[in-house]
């Protein structure tokens, strides 16, 4: 349901950005780069900091899918930091092998294990297939450990650890087919081809949820799934050491000093992995304690730097994470396209106009919302509010 609270209607691009197709933004160019196996060696870590200072606001952000955005950038800059990144390895070869390399891997990976060796096969396989015309949002996701830590993380196919075995799985789908290491690749391309035939992207755009919702899996896809619940924390991790972002940001210097400590690895959960580090420094942007309330807030850019936002997000977010009741989470949105946020919350903030919010409860960003015309101040003033309708 939409909510119809909004002075304006945002504006949908139907596509991410990447690196060679950004994105413009209130700040200036959006420009996402795909890390090959979402991670940065300590030289690109270091590099993707310095253009970032050079071209840009010094602001990087991690996307929901592991990728990094620069933000700010300038548009007579962006070929020059297109030549930096290229000399760095991170750039692909044309903008349709960029968008179509959308593929997600659980961070706690190890050098040739089913995971790592899996997604090295399928972004090789998907750089190639020029003849694959999937969706801007179109994504791939390899958890294969031994247990899946990807499963509530956006994804249309997933190649993920069931018990003993593998299973490839449509996302929406409780069953998928039973896949080795060898045929995991083969069979995800061919479900992404089956996706199209099945007119899953009428016009370009489409999720593999919905034509899930709309015809059901494969006939071949049998095989129950096994529901593992997982939540990202701060702290050590048998790899090195979890850090999560403030909001999913920090400063292109906080990347740097990062990189002090190991290769990074990027997560889904808007959090750093440091490769081999025993702990890492309070920095800029990090949260290290596992108990900080900021952890149970989402929140956009929101304006100035989202052209789309009808008022700033982060300050509000800031104001009242320490209010949020023990295990909800709040969700502080720009406008009623949700970005940081698309699925459900159990708490939402809409803005409708500058400093005015709708409290939406167990709904996204566009549904009815329960009270309207709630004013940051009045939030701040009195945070019991969010609790009302509970």
């Amino acid at each position: 349901m939409n909510g119809g609270a909004t002075s304006q209607t945002p504006k949908v691009y139907g596509w991410c950005p990447g690196a060679l197709r950004p994105m413009m933004s209130g700040d200036g160019l959006v420009v996402r780069v795909r890390a090959p196996l979402g991670k940065f060696s300590v030289a690109q870590a270091r590099g993707v900091a310095r253009l970032s200072q050079d071209f840009g606001n010094g602001l990087l952000d991690i996307s929901a899918r592991a990728n990094l955005q620069m933000r700010g950038i300038r548009e007579d800059a962006h070929e020059e930091l297109i030549e930096g990144l290229r000399g760095l390895g991170l750039i692909d070869p044309d903008p349709e092998a960029e968008a179509r390399r959308n593929v997600l891997l659980t961070p706690f990976w190890s050098a040739g294990d089913d995971t790592h060796s899996i997604a090295m096969e399928l972004s090789t396989a998907l750089t190639a297939s020029a003849d694959l015309a999937l969706p801007g949002k179109f994504g791939f996701a390899a958890d294969c450990d031994s247990a899946p830590v990807l499963q509530d993380t956006a994804a249309d196919i997933r190649i993920e650890r069931n018990g003993e075995a593998l299973l490839l799985r449509a996302d929406g789908a409780d069953t998928g087919m039973p896949v080795t290491r060898e045929s995991a690749v083969p069979e995800a391309l061919a479900l992404a081809r089956w996706f199209l035939e099945q007119g899953g992207a009428p016009e370009g755009r489409g999720r593999m949820h919905r034509l899930i919702a709309r015809r059901g899996p494969p006939p071949a896809h049998t095989a129950p799934m096994t529901k593992a619940g997982f939540r990202a924390k701060p702290g050590a991790v048998p790899a090195g050491t979890l850090a999560a972002l403030e909001f999913g940001q920090m400063p292109a210097a906080t990347l740097a000093q990062l990189a002090d400590h190991g290769d990074i690895r990027l997560t889904p959960w808007r959090a750093l992995l440091v490769e081999g580090a025993a702990g890492l420094p309070p920095l800029p942007g990090l949260i290290l304690d596992a108990t900080d309330p900021r952890l149970q807030v989402v929140a956009c850019t929101g304006a100035p730097g989202c052209l789309q936002a009808l008022s700033t997000t982060r300050d509000l977010a800031r104001d009242l994470a320490p209010h949020v009741p023990a295990g909800t989470k709040l969700h502080i949105s720009g406008c009623t396209k949700g970005c940081a946020c698309p699925g459900t919350a159990p708490l939402t903030l809409t803005a409708t106009a500058k400093d005015e919010f709708s409290l939406i409860r167990h709904g996204t960003a566009a549904d009815l919302p329960l009270k309207t015309r709630l004013s940051a101040d009045a939030l701040r003033a009195a945070p019991e509010l969010l609790k009302e309708g509970s």
